[in-house]
């Protein structure tokens, strides 16, 4: 497919001649004038020279041939080098006032890019960018592609020396003693693949740096406290806690990435400076990775403690537990007869007037004990002997190592008790605080607690039971921490929640509001909200009597009923479609021989390792000629999470530069976004349990474009907000795609969600699960009969108020979203039902009159309703897919590191995004044919999907041909190559 076409707004912009550059053309004739005009164009819009006729737009030539009156095929005489070039472009040159990069420019160029971009940026791409700005900035022609590169080189050498120089010297003598002391002895090799037994970072050095860099076991008491063990350890070598407060956290994620696959023999190969800070670095992430862990361990330690005891005391008791049914005609019938009969006995009166007498009353009084206080005295009980024989141990050791702290004075009173519980906690068995010690008082202490948490002595003194405390004041730490209520010094995602926001937010302001494009008056966004309100809510109520699919009325069972869409006609010729494919396929899959680009290679195959979830092992034995150790190297030392990432994008790009217009239709800006969990090692803390799933495992979060291409996959924990997973996606994708809506299941129903997308820019359409209990808002107070069709479905009015006071605060967390502060399940953190944050109320009121918008829309448009159902069917088919594609060991990731479980999900959509790229292609082949012209029809569109398996192999051998080509149309992507997009190239032509 050929290059986008540029319209006439392009060609006047940028292609139009100005009358001082008529001048320059007026003396010359023919080919020459207008090689010339299109010289000064281009040079102009690019800053620099077109390497020849193919860079230079045909329509761009015709528009500048019509200017300066020569015929358009006069530039293909046009002689592209030679004395005539070289002084036509000295002549530009100096018309526009720019010059040749002399050695002085180059050595300058350099310079800056060392101080002012190198120190931040480690990527060559990027920094080469940041080079032809600054040219054309300086007026300098950009140097040749060759020279770009080696300036390059140099500003990102100068800058690590000048960077590993700063770092090193901040470092005191003991501590570069200590740090040295971690690599010295042992020799291991690289090649092993990370997260496999007897490999990867915990295996590759010496006991103390292999200790340190191991990843975590599952939830235990052994797991938390070898973690504080590793803690200390980081601890012990002294670095400062500011050591790279002024380093860029791309580049000192960079050094630690670079640290943690090397071995000990390669580090020790490393000037002492770039040495010492590149461990520094690993050293300095793992304190606050090895932080975060601890936190998480303590978290769901204390959940487990209550659900273990809870889940004890209720096996014992559901032998003798028996549900009484039918508790309010018993209670009836007990009155009925004891007023009639008021003078009897018991025994006459009451046991006959209920079905199976004493019996029954027996057992209502015994369930009674066992769900009442009764039972949750119990529970308490074994949950204090949980706690006291076992996970004390842990859990106060704990309270030593992190650092725990609150800008809430409401929540002081918590801090304030795991003070006092460190204090006493080697008290023995002292089974209360002193009396003359003040016992912090909390909201925790309360409820089913208070009669636990206090005992009156044998003096008859109401005392503080010590352990019972403990426990209490643990319950009430992960109950704060779970919503950053309280946060922990030294953690990166447990850090101080102020730390999320955009720290120049306020210098900034009037950027930070017209990038969301949000009026800077709160009272605007509020007058924009309520009418967007009432126009819906009238268009609804209006056009009530014309919905024949919906009915708002009193009923018990809820107001609303709607009656489903019905069914739309099937496409008739997509299986024949397919099976063009598969001809097509099966043409061209001979074998051939291998590649000499062998990096490459290696990486398909390992990619295609992760991504059948077969593993490395199963692919090396393949006829390919590469050994295990190769195709492990290759993993270990190039493929990163980063560089898989990038190549999913620009296979993205890819398939959206190369779709037809004609059969696609235009580009979409709607995605379908969903979880689908998928089975995996459980001795970690990232695998969890999935109730509704029943096993144990994570959840990926697809973002899928309407067209089956999926943009974003994220790997989550089950217990993780599916909320703040969509909006990382919609907004953190990466592709060129402009995502201005959003289809979710059920779980994107959610207020919050909808006030956060409302000021994120971008529609959020969920399924309405249980929409007959759904409630719509008012506009206005004092109003009951405004909507008089819709009023059994109408409550309380919305909040204006509240919105307008916490609108500067709201627009602050929407921008640290937008600016990636922080990520977006760290913003939402904050915002839970356990909360008291006043910024949390108001963005539910916002969440709740965009509902509100959304399900008039929703309940009146049949299309919307059949939009939302096709997006969501494409979501279905996309996981159909990767349960086709993940085939290998039964669809369970093996492995117990985060990061490998992470590498399975981004080579799993590097794979389905390429069989969507080559089948979109393919299709675009077959149907541009003649005969498919009037032969597809309507249904046949709309039902056309280039995601589709029928002519895949997944089993069996899996020849790899480097040199043999589909037969399908050369694909041009239009425009110069950006900065992104050369990303994953750069891996391997860096190798």
């Amino acid at each position: 497919m050929a290059r986008t076409p540029l319209d006439l707004d392009d060609l006047v912009e940028h292609w139009t001649l100005l009358k001082d550059e008529h001048g320059l053309v007026s003396g010359k004739r023919g080919a020459t004038r207008l090689g010339f005009a299109v010289l000064l164009k281009f040079y102009t819009q690019y800053g620099r020279f077109p390497r020849g006729r193919f860079e230079l737009p045909g329509e761009a030539v015709e528009f500048v041939a019509r200017q300066v009156q020569v015929p358009a095929a006069e530039l293909d005489v046009y002689e592209w080098s030679g004395r005539t070039v070289e002084y036509h472009r000295a002549q530009i040159r100096g018309h526009l006032g720019f010059r040749e990069c002399s050695v002085a420019d180059a050595d300058k160029l350099t310079g800056w890019l060392a101080e002012y971009v190198a120190c931040k940026e480690r990527r060559p791409e990027q920094v080469r960018v940041e080079l032809l700005a600054r040219c054309r900035t300086e007026s300098i022609e950009p140097p040749t592609p060759g020279r770009c590169d080696r300036i390059v080189g140099a500003a990102l050498r100068v800058a690590k020396e000048m960077l590993t120089a700063r770092i090193s010297v901040r470092i005191t003598v003991q501590g570069t003693e200590r740090i040295i002391a971690l690599v010295a002895g042992a020799d291991q090799t690289d090649d092993a693949v990370p997260g496999e037994a007897g490999a990867g970072e915990g295996e590759d050095g010496p006991p103390v740096l292999g200790k340190i860099k191991e990843a975590p076991g599952n939830v235990s008491l052994e797991t938390m406290l070898t973690e504080i063990d590793k803690l200390l350890a980081v601890r012990a070598v002294g670095l400062l806690a500011d050591l790279f407060a002024d380093v860029a956290p791309k580049v000192v994620a960079g050094w630690r990435a670079r640290a943690a696959v090397e071995s000990p023999s390669h580090l020790r190969t490393h000037p002492l400076p770039l040495r010492v800070t590149l461990l520094a670095a690993l050293l300095h992430e793992r304190e606050r990775e090895i932080t975060d862990t601890l936190v998480e361990l303590l978290i769901s330690t204390v959940h487990r403690i209550g659900a273990r005891a809870e889940k004890k005391v209720t096996e014992q008791l559901v032998n003798a537990f028996k549900k009484v049914s039918g508790k309010e005609n018993i209670l009836f019938k007990l009155a009925e007869a004891s007023i009639g009969e008021p003078g009897g006995t018991v025994r006459e009166v009451v046991y006959p007037a209920v079905s199976g007498g004493e019996q029954t009353l027996r057992e209502l009084v015994h369930e009674f004990k066992t769900r009442g206080p009764v039972y949750r005295r119990t529970v308490q009980t074994t949950l204090k002997a949980s706690y006291t024989n076992h996970y004390r141990r842990g859990l106060i050791k704990l309270l030593d190592v992190l650092e725990f702290r609150s800008s809430n004075h409401t929540h002081r009173p918590v801090i304030e008790a795991l003070a006092l519980v460190a204090r006493y906690a080697a008290a023995g068995n002292t089974t209360y605080y002193p009396l003359g010690e003040t016992v912090p008082v909390h909201k925790a202490m309360g409820g089913d607690w208070a009669e636990v948490v206090h005992r009156t002595d044998k003096r008859g003194r109401r005392r503080v039971v010590r352990m019972v405390y403990e426990i209490v004041a643990f319950q009430a730490l992960r109950d704060q921490l779970k919503c950053k209520e309280i946060w922990v010094v030294g953690a990166d995602k447990w850090r101080n929640p102020d730390e999320d926001l955009p720290q120049d937010f306020a210098e900034r302001r009037e950027e930070n509001y017209r990038e969301l494009r949000k009026p800077l008056d709160a009272a605007d966004f509020v007058n924009e909200l309520r009418e967007q309100m009432t126009t819906e809510l009238t268009l609804l109520n209006d056009g009530m009597p014309r919905l024949s699919w919906l009915d708002i009325a009193e009923r018990k069972s809820g107001a609303i009923r709607l009656t489903p869409a019905e069914a739309q006609r099937e496409p008739r010729n997509l299986r024949r479609i397919k099976g063009e494919v598969l001809d097509a396929v099966t043409s061209v899959s001979g074998g051939g021989s291998l590649s000499a680009e062998v990096l490459a290679e290696r990486l398909l195959l390992v990619i295609y390792a992760y991504g059948t979830n077969t593993g490395i092992k199963a692919v090396a034995s393949g006829g390919h000629g590469r050994t295990e150790d190769e195709l492990c190297y290759v993993r270990r030392r190039y493929l990163t999470p980063e560089t898989a990432r990038q190549i999913a994008i620009e296979i993205a790009n890819a398939t959206f530069a190369a779709r037809s217009t004609e059969l696609w239709g235009q580009g979409s800006t709607a995605v379908a976004s969903d979880s689908t969990h998928v089975r995996a090692y459980d001795q970690n803390l990232f695998t969890e349990w999935h109730s509704r799933y029943g096993g144990r495992g994570v959840l990926i979060y697809w973002h899928v474009e309407k067209k089956s291409l999926a943009i974003h996959s994220q790997l989550i924990n089950c217990t993780a907000s599916e909320v703040a997973a969509m909006v990382e996606g919609a907004m953190r994708h990466g592709t060129t795609m402009d995502v201005e809506a959003n289809y979710t299941d059920s779980h994107g129903q959610s207020e919050i969600g909808f006030g956060i997308t409302r000021l994120l820019n971008f529609d959020l359409l969920p399924r309405i699960k249980r929409i007959n209990k759904v409630k719509l808002y008012r506009p206005v107070a004092g109003e009951p009969d405004a909507y008089p069709q819709l009023t059994p479905a109408l409550t309380r009015p919305i909040r204006w108020e509240l919105i307008a006071q916490q609108y500067d605060q709201m627009i602050k967390y929407a921008t640290a979203i937008r600016t990636r502060a922080a990520s977006t399940e760290a913003i939402l953190r904050r915002f839970t039902r356990n909360a008291s944050h006043p910024t949390y109320a108001a963005m539910l009121e916002v969440g709740r009159a965009q509902k509100t918008i959304f399900v008039a829309r929703y309940l009146r448009l049949r299309d919307l309703q059949r939009e939302i159902e096709e997006g969501l069917n494409v979501m279905e088919s996309s996981n159909g897919a990767n349960s086709v594609i993940a085939y290998g060991k039964g669809g369970e990731i093996a492995s117990n590191r985060r990061d490998e479980q992470e590498m399975v999900v981004l080579c799993l959509r590097i794979l389905q995004s390429a069989l969507v790229y080559v089948n979109t292609l393919m299709l675009q082949d077959i149907l541009g044919e003649p005969e498919w012209t009037d032969l597809l029809t309507a249904a046949d569109r709309r039902g056309l999907t280039p995601l589709f398996w029928s002519h895949v192999r997944p089993y069996g051998d899996v020849n790899l041909d480097m040199d043999t080509r589909l037969n399908l149309a050369e694909v041009t992507v239009p425009g110069p190559r950006g900065a992104d997009s050369e990303a994953a190239r750069a891996t391997v032509e860096n190798a």
